[in-house]
């Protein structure tokens, strides 16, 4: 998982905020006589922190630190709100705890007042200065044929923050396909150019990496301390998923990613039986409401729970259970993609879909071990023979567990054609090649935010 800069600043600059908060409001309670008067032991420092942790965890839930993240000032502003908001509930539950820590109600209502302002000052100003070129690193594309030209398809402005493109260098043997205005001339000498250039990434898009490759040029650049990345790892790092029209299978084969070790097995398992378990006995009582829903609308003789055979891990099959969101007849004439505005669709099943209820009982196969919580979601069998024939590379996403959520469901919306199917596999292959125990961690953090504000459900 790629971390950017400016997201890790702002996190910074807002966990500082968020600290800084509590005794902003101390001394404003207390006339600024003495902020020793907030707590029991005189001391304001592990209240501060504590407030600020459950701050940025609460902000980094509701998608407050997701690339990808486009509301408007007044959708962010909500999101603010609901953070703070959570991390006032959760330091009321903290201070039950720890009463040596605590603060009063009327303090941690102005400190929570106080942190959405800071928090709404600083998106303000960060979205002012994050698109300026100081805060871009400045890329040569060595290339400018079709390789290339995919760079130039990046329209979203969170793919594109990070960088900004000084122009494409022709090779050997392209077929120029970036326009004019953006061709750079051969330098004779691609370092000196390079460095006046002030260039900090040169990005190897080649069509052809048998004629005339500047091994030695390269090199020069790279002991410089000019960065050398070739095409799909850059692509990789800017957009969050693995670009298949610019794949090559060397690029898997031989780059760096899709393995884990026996520990980190060891301890996705663990995390995976102790959290089904617990997640099962908080949730037994929404599960029975489901449950009486259904029935009521169904009749008491209506079966309740939906098994449907799906692919794991090395292509086995298993039955993923699920609340049946459908009429009893769903599919008698054969599988078929979901659709918007389904008209199988309970209106029980219609609330279950949009709240992720109906996807309560898969913590029964979590703890069985034919999921994870975090992984590719599983499709059925005859979608797979079918998407295996038309999409490379869609077998690979079956070398991990499927998952309850995944990368795919936060960063892509619902989908259910065969288009939809290769934008999400590009995301899976992303998650399968970067995975990683806190990788899972933040994705389960901000499946939050899709809950809550309803993204991708249907």
């Amino acid at each position: 998982m790629y971390l950017k800069v400016p997201i890790v600043l702002l996190a910074l600059i807002e966990g500082s905020m968020l600290v800084f908060a509590p005794y902003l409001a101390a001394a404003l309670r207390f006339d600024g006589t003495s902020i020793q008067e907030a707590t029991e032991t005189g001391r304001l420092l592990p209240t501060a922190l504590l407030f600020a942790v459950f701050g940025l965890l609460s902000s980094f839930a509701v998608g407050l630190y997701s690339v990808r993240q486009r509301s408007t000032f007044a959708g962010l502003l909500v999101r603010i709100i609901a953070a703070i908001a959570s991390a006032v509930a959760m330091s009321i539950l903290a201070f039950y705890l720890l009463p040596a820590i605590a603060i009063g109600r009327g303090l941690l209502a102005i400190t929570a007042a106080i942190a959405v302002v800071l928090l709404a000052g600083t998106r303000l100003l960060f979205e002012r200065i994050v698109d300026q070129d100081t805060f871009r690193r400045r890329v040569l594309v060595f290339g400018a044929g079709r390789r290339a030209a995919s760079l130039l398809e990046l329209r979203r402005r969170s793919d594109t923050r990070g960088f900004r493109i000084v122009g494409f260098v022709a090779s050997e043997g392209d077929v120029v396909s970036v326009p004019d205005e953006r061709l750079l001339p051969r330098p004779d000498d691609l370092f000196r150019w390079s460095v006046g250039a002030d260039v900090d990434e040169i990005v190897v898009a080649m069509d052809d990496r048998r004629r005339a490759f500047p091994m030695h040029e390269f090199l020069e650049c790279r002991m410089a301390g000019i960065d050398i990345c070739e095409l799909p790892t850059f692509l990789e790092r800017e957009t969050g998923k693995v670009r298949l029209d610019v794949l090559n299978p060397s690029w898997i084969i031989f780059g760096e990613g899709f393995r884990a070790s026996p520990l980190q097995r060891v301890l996705e398992r663990g995390f995976d039986v102790l959290a089904s378990l617990c997640l099962l006995v908080l949730a037994s009582p929404l599960m029975l409401c489901a449950a009486v829903a259904i029935r009521i609308e169904d009749g008491w003789r209506a079966p309740v729970l939906y098994r449907q055979r799906r692919v794991g891990r090395f292509g086995e099959t298993f039955d993923v259970l699920k609340f049946r969101s459908m009429s009893v007849d769903a599919e008698k004439g054969g599988a078929v993609w979901a659709a918007k505005d389904d008209p199988r669709v309970t209106r029980v099943g219609a609330v279950m879909r949009k709240t992720r209820i109906d996807e309560l009982p898969q913590l029964v196969n979590v703890l069985r071990g034919d999921m994870s919580f975090v992984g590719p979601r599983p499709e059925r069998p005859e979608f797979v023979a079918q998407l295996e024939q038309t999409i490379p590379y869609y077998r690979e996403r079956h070398t991990v567990k499927p998952g309850i959520t995944g990368w795919a469901q936060l960063c892509y919306p619902y989908g259910s054609t065969e288009k939809d199917a290769l934008e999400k596999l590009q995301y899976d292959l992303y998650y399968v090649k970067n995975r990683s125990l806190l990788f899972d961690l933040a994705i389960l953090v901000q499946t939050v935010e899709v809950v809550v504000w309803g993204k991708g459900a249907r």
